[in-house]
């Protein structure tokens, strides 16, 4: 535009902007792929994820289910509370792996705050 004038490339910031969508698209589809594991109970339910926060897999070891429980409905609550621990143990993780993955593209792209589908 004005050579020299202190005046940016248009084309040459459209250029980047465009590569760092692409970045982001390629690391978002890569984290979609990634699988994170959480657990609970000393391992006895494990829970995967993606790097993208959707559970994949949920497994409960047998001796998770105490015969000796006083009632089912006991046994119940704690193999609930053992799930929902270890889903939000692999949901940490993967939170942890978006934010290696998509933290710096998202401060290339102007911090992160306002682009739709950042977890931040």
């Amino acid at each position: 535009m004005f050579p020299g004038g202190g005046q940016p490339n248009m084309q040459q910031l459209l250029q980047q902007a465009q590569k760092m969508q692409q970045d982001l698209a390629a690391a978002q589809e890569e984290l979609a792929r990634t699988p994170v594991e959480g657990s609970a109970g000393g391992g006895l339910v494990k829970a995967t994820v993606t790097g993208a926060g959707e559970l994949q897999a949920l497994v409960i070891d047998p001796k998770a289910v105490d015969p000796e429980a006083a009632s089912p409905e006991e046994t119940a609550e704690t193999l609930a509370d053992l799930v929902v621990a270890a889903v939000r143990d692999a949901n940490e993780s993967a939170q942890k792996l978006q934010q290696q993955k998509l933290g710096p593209l998202a401060q290339g792209l102007g911090g992160g705050s306002g682009i739709p589908g950042l977890p931040f």
